[in-house]
C-alpha cells in the first residue's frame, strides 16, 4: 500500500480557494464606550452600521454583535465604567487605506468614527460616544 505524505492540490483550487478567503475576510471592530456619570445609560447598535472604505465607498455590512443589543432593544451601560463590545463585519475591499465606521440610522445621536486607519490584521479598537 503506497502512503502519499503531502497530498497534491490542484493549482486551478488553490486558487479559487484564495480568492474566497479574501472575499470572506471579516473586519472585527472592540469598540469602547467611554464612562458616564450618568445613571441609567443605555446603549444599541442598528444593523444599519457600516464601515466605508473611504476611496471607494464601499460598505461592509454588519454581520455579528457581542455584548451589545440590536435595535430596538436596549442594553443598560455600567455607571462610571467603560463599556465594550464588538461588532463584525463584511471584509473591506483589498486596496482600502481607510474608513468611517457609520451607524446610519433615521434619528439623532448615530455613532461615527471617521478616518480609521486600515492595518494588516483587520482587528480594530475604537472609542465611540453618543
Amino acid at each position: 500500500m503506497e502512503v502519499i505524505s503531502k497530498p497534491i492540490i490542484a493549482k486551478e483550487i488553490l486558487e479559487s480557494l484564495q480568492t474566497k478567503i479574501e472575499e470572506e475576510k471579516q473586519v472585527i471592530v472592540h469598540c469602547c464606550f467611554p464612562a458616564s456619570p450618568f445613571l441609567g445609560n443605555l446603549i444599541r447598535i442598528w444593523n444599519t452600521t457600516h464601515l466605508i472604505d473611504n476611496t471607494s465607498s464601499h460598505k461592509s455590512k454588519l454581520i455579528h454583535a457581542e455584548n451589545i443589543t440590536i435595535y430596538p432593544n436596549w442594553t443598560v451601560v455600567p455607571f462610571m465604567k467603560d463599556f465594550w463590545f464588538t461588532l463584525v463585519f463584511s471584509g473591506l475591499p483589498k486596496d482600502c487605506k481607510s474608513f468611517d465606521f457609520k451607524e446610519e440610522i433615521p434619528e439623532e445621536g448615530g455613532f461615527f468614527v471617521k478616518s480609521i486607519k486600515r492595518n494588516s490584521s483587520d482587528i480594530y479598537r475604537i472609542k465611540i460616544s453618543d
